[in-house]
C-alpha cells in the first residue's frame, strides 16, 4: 500500500485519548475536530528532572531520500514498544514543498503522523497566523510612510519584506506602491517564504506569550536616511500581530499511526533559517513525557548545528544523544551513483559514500553527544552492503542499526530504541562549537572550519565591517544562522561526500534582532525558492470520493 493508503486505513483514535496519555483532560485541550488539538498555555513548563531529548538528524541530503522525519516517527514508536513513555516532536510541513519537491511530510510506511492531509496542508492554521503577523507589519510600514512617515523611514532603506507560504519565484523583486498617489510612495520591495520570514524565527524561539511580544517589537524593519533603526514597536506594530499569534502559539497534538502522541509545532527551513521546531512544543513535550523525540531540518551540518547552536542556546535544552540516519541509497550517491543505478549492489560505493557519514559523525562529537546511526532500510538494501556500513562505522566505534520501521511500524525500531536508551542513560557532556562572547566573524569561521570543514571564509571588507558594526549596536552575543544549499557541505550543492580545500563565500549578512541571530548568507541561496519544472503539485487532485491524491 502507499503511505496515503495506510494513512487512510489508520484506527485512529480521538485526540482526549491520546492525551490522557500524557495526563492531560479535555481542560487542557483546545480540540480542533475529533483528532487534533492544542495544548493549553497552563501546561507550557519547564522540563521534568529526568526527561530525555533525543535529536534525529541525518546525512546530506540527496535525491535518494534520507527519511528523517519516518525515522523520528518510527523511533517514537519504538520507544513506547519497549515499554518507555515517548513523544515525538516534529515541524510543520509548509505548503511550499508540499505543492513543490516532494509533496507532504508526515512520515511514511507504517511509521506516520495523522490526519496526515491536515498536517500538510492547513492543519490548525498557525502558518496562515503567521503569515498575516507578518504582512500586517508589512502594511504598517507602507502606511506609516503614506501618511506623513513622522520616523523619517528611507524608502530605500526598508528591510521587512512580505512572505507567502508557497513557492513563488516571481515575488522575489517585486515593485510596490505604483498606480499613483492613493496607492503610496512607489519602492523596491520582495518576498519571503514564510517558513524564511524572522516571525516564523521568533515564533519558534519566544519562550511564552510576553517573550514572543517583547520579539516582535525588537525587530529591525527599516533605517532612516541616518541610518537609525527602526524597530516593529516604533510602529505599535508587536500587539496587534502577538493577537494574531496567540492561538498560534499554544502546541499541536495529534497522533502516530500507532497511537502514541506526537507534537508538531512551527517549522523554519534549515537552509535559510534555523530548522527546528518550536522551544515551547519540545519544553512541552519535556514536561509530559520521559523520551521526546525531535528531528532538525536536512543534514546535520546545517539542522543539527542550529539546533544545538541557537535552539539549545536560547531554550536553555540539553539534549541527550543523537541519532544520525543513513540510506544504503544515499550514501551510494554520495560514493558517486548516479540516481538511475542505485538498485544494483555496489559495496564499493557504500563505503566511498560513508565519508559524509563519518564527518556528521565527527562534526556531532564535536558538542561532546553520544550518536547512533540508523540504517533507513530500503528493499533493494542487500546484507553485503549493510554490513559494509557497519563495519565503516564500527571503524568510529559508532553502532548502525538497521530500522524497518517504514515496513513494519515500532517492530522495526526496538533495537534502535533500546540502544537509544542505553545512551541517554550516560551523562551528558553537551558543549556548544563557539562560546557566544568572541567576536560574530569569528564565529562564522569556527562553523566554517570545525562543521563545514572549509579552509576559510571569504568575506569583503562590506561584509566584515557590517558585523563590527552589528556589534557596536549591541548585537555581539547572538548566535550565527547559516543560510547554505543543503546538497553540500561546501556550497556547491554538486560536491558530494565530505568535500575538503573548499572556501566559504559570504554574500550577505542579515540582522535578526527579533529572533536574536544574525543570518549569514552563503554562496547562490535563496529565501524564496521557485518551483521545479514538474512540480508536485501536478499530481495532487480531489478523487471522485472527495479524497486527496498525489499530496504523498
Amino acid at each position: 500500500m502507499s503511505d496515503i493508503e495506510i494513512a487512510r486505513k489508520a484506527t485512529k483514535k480521538n485526540i482526549t485519548e491520546i492525551a490522557s496519555k500524557l495526563s492531560l483532560d479535555e481542560n487542557d485541550l483546545h480540540p480542533f475536530g475529533h483528532h487534533i488539538a492544542k495544548i493549553d498555555f497552563n501546561k507550557i513548563k519547564e522540563k521534568k528532572e529526568n526527561s530525555k531529548l533525543i535529536l534525529v538528524t541525518a546525512i546530506t541530503p540527496t535525491p535518494a531520500g534520507e527519511g528523517k522525519t519516518t525515522t523520528s516517527v518510527g523511533l517514537s514508536d519504538g520507544l513506547c514498544k519497549i515499554g518507555k513513555q515517548s513523544i515525538v516532536c516534529l515541524r510543520e510541513p509548509s505548503l511550499g514543498p508540499s505543492f513543490g519537491m516532494k509533496g507532504g511530510a508526515a512520515g511514511g510506511g507504517y511509521a506516520q503522523v495523522v490526519p496526515m492531509e491536515n498536517i500538510n496542508l492547513h492543519f490548525t492554521g498557525d502558518f496562515h497566523a503567521i503569515t498575516s503577523a507578518n504582512n500586517l507589519l508589512a502594511s504598517l510600514i507602507d502606511n506609516h510612510i503614506y501618511w506623513g512617515n513622522k520616523l523619517e523611514i528611507d524608502t530605500r532603506r526598508v528591510s521587512w519584506k512580505r512572505c507567502i507560504d508557497l513557492n513563488d519565484r516571481a515575488l522575489r523583486e517585486i515593485t510596490a506602491n505604483l498606480g499613483g498617489v492613493a496607492n503610496g510612495y512607489p519602492r523596491t520591495d520582495g518576498f519571503n517564504i514564510t517558513v524564511a520570514s524572522e516571525v516564523m524565527a521568533i515564533f519558534c524561539l519566544a519562550s511564552d506569550l510576553e517573550d514572543l511580544e517583547r520579539r516582535l517589537g525588537n525587530i529591525t524593519v527599516a533605517y532612516t536616511r541616518n541610518k537609525k533603526a527602526i524597530f516593529a514597536k516604533d510602529l505599535n506594530a508587536h500587539g496587534p500581530m502577538t493577537v494574531l499569534l496567540k492561538e498560534a502559539l499554544m502546541p499541536n497534538l495529534v497522533q502516530t499511526l500507532e497511537n502514541n502522541p506526537a507534537i508538531i509545532h512551527g517549522g523554519p527551513f534549515a537552509n535559510i533559517a534555523h530548522g527546528c521546531n518550536s522551544i515551547i512544543a519540545t519544553k512541552t513535550s519535556l514536561n509530559l513525557s520521559e523520551y521526546v523525540v525531535t528531528e532538525a531540518g536536512f543534514g546535520a551540518d546545517l539542522g543539527a548545528e542550529k539546533f544545538l547552536d541557537i535552539k539549545c542556546r536560547k531554550g536553555k535544552l540539553k539534549p541527550s544523544a543523537v541519532v544520525l540516519v543513513a540510506t544504503i541509497r544515499a550514501l551510494k550517491m554520495h560514493g558517486g551513483v548516479n540516481k538511475k543505478d542505485l538498485q544494483t549492489e555496489n559495496v564499493n560505493a557504500v563505503i566511498e559514500g560513508t565519508s559524509n557519514l563519518k564527518r556528521h559523525i565527527e562534526n556531532i562529537q564535536k558538542f561532546r553527544l553520544p550518536v547512533v546511526v540508523a540504517i533507513n532500510h530500503f528493499v533493494a538494501d542487500t546484507e553485503k552492503e549493510i554490513e559494509a556500513l557497519k563495519e565503516e562505522c564500527k571503524k568510529l566505534n559508532i553502532e548502525a542499526i538497521s530500522c524497518e520501521h517504514w515496513a513494519k511500524g515500532s517492530n522495526g525500531t526496538v533495537d534502535l530504541a533500546n540502544k537509544v536508551v542505553e545512551l541517554t542513560d550516560q551523562e551528558s557532556n553537551f558543549k556548544y562549537i563557539y562560546e557566544e562572547n568572541i567576536p560574530l566573524l569569528d564565529k562564522v569561521k569556527k562553523i566554517a572550519k570545525e562543521i563545514y570543514r572549509a579552509d576559510d571564509i571569504i568575506a569583503d571588507s562590506k561584509i566584515r565591517d557590517q558585523l563590527k558594526l552589528f556589534e557596536e549596536q549591541g548585537y555581539g552575543n547572538f548566535p550565527i544562522c547559516i543560510a547554505k544549499t543543503q546538497y553540500s557541505f561546501s556550497t556547491d550543492p554538486t560536491l558530494k561526500g565530505a568535500p575538503v580545500n573548499h572556501s566559504i563565500p559570504i554574500r550577505e549578512v542579515r540582522l535578526s534582532s527579533g529572533a536574536e541571530f544574525i543570518v549569514v548568507v552563503c554562496g547562490e541561496i535563496m529565501t524564496m525558492p521557485g518551483l521545479p519544472s514538474v512540480p508536485a503539485a501536478d499530481s495532487i487532485r480531489l478523487n471522485s470520493q472527495g479524497e486527496i491524491e498525489g499530496l504523498f
